[in-house]
């Protein structure tokens, strides 16, 4: 992994508050507003971070919610041109008590439209799910910057959860590892509460988010507190990893312990638990994380008896492995089709 200048550097305020309960009675009641406004949902039987927080549900248009406050980055600008799709959102759910603990939940636009005009309880179809851990070099961004991911999928049909987790150097692995973990239990235990299903859950990672989400589906240890294991995750997908990587030669060497070592911390080493398929992409011209990591985690699951899907992106750079995500910059490679091809073959 090259010690290069970090490309995100928005960070999300501390959240505080109490964990959500695994309630199977939360319910998301709609407030009618004119067709030509954004729709607003009051999540009930749900903490929520801060006072006063409400839930966005945008009708077609463009994102253009909180621009003014947000300093103006590469990522912030996908996020404003790009068109929420009519998907629907409740922001900043808590799922643990800690700062940054919290995540925002998108809806396809069925669902959201259903949400408003129907009681909870009649709706009957479940959708899919996807947890979404976004990079950053485990010391910046936020699931602000990366809403366009969650509008994106949403768009696909998939209910996906874009999380926050602790970010070094106040917090070194295994910290941000086990919020991931926390994050995606929470995801799993609360799913029915979003009309998602627990047995369509998928796992998305990139950057220094997917070796988050590696390091805690390939290994049970993390998910083994919450009483789920590495089996009740149906897909994992990770975009250009950096999962096998020796960081005391890099920048961002911050985010592990002075003393540690690749040996202790990565995830090729540690593959423990049953263990869901995967797909392992990697970025063409990537010159942040190289495929080598890639390779390795491969062949360390396939030892292990994993089954393991590889694909490049095709003319992607790092940042341009997630950016064409977004409808502008689609154009630009097959990320999407490949992400959504997988989740579309182990969820549907």
């Amino acid at each position: 992994m090259k010690n290069t200048k970090k490309d995100h550097h928005l960070t999300d305020k501390p959240a505080n508050g109490t964990t959500v309960t695994n309630s199977q009675t939360a319910k998301l009641q709609a407030h009618e507003l004119q067709d030509d406004k954004p729709q607003t949902l009051k999540p009930r039987g749900l903490k929520l971070a801060g006072a006063g927080v409400t839930a966005v549900i945008a009708i077609g248009g463009i994102a253009l919610a909180a621009q003014q406050a947000q300093a103006l980055s590469a990522l912030s600008l996908v996020n404003t041109f790009t068109s929420s799709g009519g998907v629907g959102v409740t922001k900043n759910i808590l799922y643990g008590d800690a700062p940054l603990q919290d995540l925002d939940m998108y809806y396809p636009k069925p669902l959201a439209q259903a949400m408003q005009t129907q009681a909870q309880e009649s709706i009957s179809e479940s959708y899919p799910m996807v947890v979404f851990v976004h990079g950053g070099s485990w010391e910046s961004g936020s699931k602000e910057d990366y809403a366009f991911v969650g509008q994106s999928l949403a768009q696909a049909g998939y209910i996906t959860a874009v999380i926050n987790y602790r970010k070094a150097p106040e917090h070194v692995y295994p910290d941000y590892v086990e919020d991931t973990a926390k994050a995606i239990a929470w995801s799993h235990d609360n799913a029915a509460n979003f009309h998602a299903d627990p047995q369509r859950l998928a796992v998305v990672g990139h950057s220094a988010g997917a070796f988050n989400m590696m390091a805690v589906v390939s290994n049970s240890d993390f998910l083994a507190p919450y009483g789920i294991s590495p089996k009740d995750i149906s897909a994992v997908i990770g975009i250009a990893g950096p999962y096998s990587y020796d960081f005391r030669k890099y920048g961002s060497s911050s985010a592990f312990a002075n003393d540690a070592t690749p040996d202790e911390v990565m995830p090729d080493r540690h593959i423990k638990g049953t263990q869901p398929p995967y797909l392992l992409l990697t970025a063409e011209n990537d010159k942040t994380v190289y495929d080598q990591n890639t390779i390795n985690m491969t062949k360390a699951l396939r030892k292990y008896g994993a089954t393991v899907e590889n694909g490049v992106i095709k003319g992607a750079s790092h940042a341009t492995s997630i950016g064409a995500m977004a409808p502008p910059l689609r154009w630009l490679n097959d990320v999407r089709a490949q992400v959504l091809r997988y989740l579309d073959k182990e969820l549907n």
